[in-house]
């Protein structure tokens, strides 16, 4: 997945989360979904760690098959 824009805050994918400043996911960032959350809630692992987004705030990377030629 990728970030769509920047984020106001984020909030940390901990047991106890916490607000993290925005600068640490940069807009355009992949990350990789490592848990899905109640409310459209994605638990997302980017470069510099794991933090719960909105569906919405997110747009899928296409990947390409290479197909055996």
């Amino acid at each position: 997945m990728c970030l769509e824009g920047q984020l106001s805050y984020l909030k940390t994918a901990d047991p106890m989360p916490m607000l993290r400043p925005p600068d640490l996911v940069d807009a355009g960032e992949q990350g990789q979904v490592v848990e899905i959350r109640a409310l459209d809630q994605l638990a997302v692992r980017f470069r510099r760690g794991t933090f719960l987004m909105a569906a919405r705030d997110l747009r899928r990377v296409g990947t390409e098959l290479s197909q055996g030629r």
